[in-house]
């Protein structure tokens, strides 16, 4: 997972470095960042982005400003079309605030609770196309579990925040994983990836359940659960192939940045709703 910027402001405080926190309290409209998009601000250097643009641009200006004046707290009421020439066209409340140990100890907090939130993500099968979605997910709001049983498909691999999981207990982790998790099975046997699959349709709480294969696999898997008893609703909420089924492109990377966009779009409603909640800090 990419560096959170509460891990950055407490490495400017330790250094010494005065920095400004800008933060998105309210946005109405269609605004460029929802409301709680952070960014720090120093005399030389920024993390985080609300948006970018003239409006970003704007808002640094006005933090660097307060951080030379001495100042400690502005607010900025931006009609972003009639003020700034924006198409956007909302309208955004920024706070502007010097940074010190009770914003880190806020931004801490918050951020905590945003990871906690996170919507879980289990790839079974750490091959080409396992480690590439590893790879895509690794800087997203996710918690992300990429499962083997062969410890040598790890070797050289490195994404940050993704959890390694060797084990020959596959099913444990399908036992394990909390309600409304998104599985993702790629092993390098079908007869695995029937085993898996089935488990968590026996499960029925998943939220994306996604196979790697072609159509005529999906058939012979489809068959196959239906002998097993499974429920067709929740038959019918596989997804076979993974990805876009209007792009044809078989390279690990183009698949998986394909079922990556699938698992966005599917959490984008919560991830939003509690992003929007956790980094409200007063």
């Amino acid at each position: 997972m990419t560096r959170g910027l509460a891990e950055t402001l407490a490495t400017f405080l330790a250094a010494g470095i005065d920095v400004a926190r800008v933060v998105v309290a309210d946005a109405r409209g269609s605004t460029p960042r929802e409301a709680g998009a952070a960014m720090l601000v120093t005399v030389d250097q920024t993390e985080g982005t609300i948006g970018g643009g003239r409006f970003e641009w704007d808002a640094i200006a006005v933090a660097r400003e307060l951080l030379a004046s001495g100042g400690s707290h502005r607010t900025l009421e931006i009609p972003l079309g009639p003020a700034i020439g924006q198409c956007c066209g909302g309208h955004v409340t920024l706070t502007i605030a010097r940074a010190d140990a009770q914003t880190l100890a806020a931004m801490i907090t918050s951020e905590a609770a945003e990871r906690a939130s996170r919507p879980q993500i289990l790839i079974f099968g750490a091959g080409f196309v396992g480690r590439a979605l590893a790879s895509a997910l690794a800087p997203l709001p996710f918690h992300v579990r990429l499962i083997d049983n062969r410890a040598a498909e790890f070797a050289g691999f490195d994404a940050r925040g993704i959890v390694q999981v060797v084990t020959d207990r596959t099913l444990t982790e399908v036992e394990a994983a909390p309600t409304d998790a998104a599985y993702l099975v790629m092993t390098h046997s079908h007869a695995l990836d029937a085993l898996i699959a089935g488990a968590v349709l026996e499960r029925g709480d998943f939220r994306y359940l996604g196979i790697i294969g072609s159509r005529t696999k999906r058939k012979r898997f489809e068959a196959a659960f239906r002998q097993q008893g499974i429920d067709a609703r929740d038959i019918a909420r596989i997804t076979c192939p993974i990805g876009s089924p209007s792009v044809r492109d078989k390279r690990p990377a183009v698949i998986a940045a394909l079922a990556a966009a699938e698992l966005i779009t599917i959490f984008a409603a919560d991830v939003t709703a509690q992003t929007d909640a956790s980094r409200r800090v007063a």
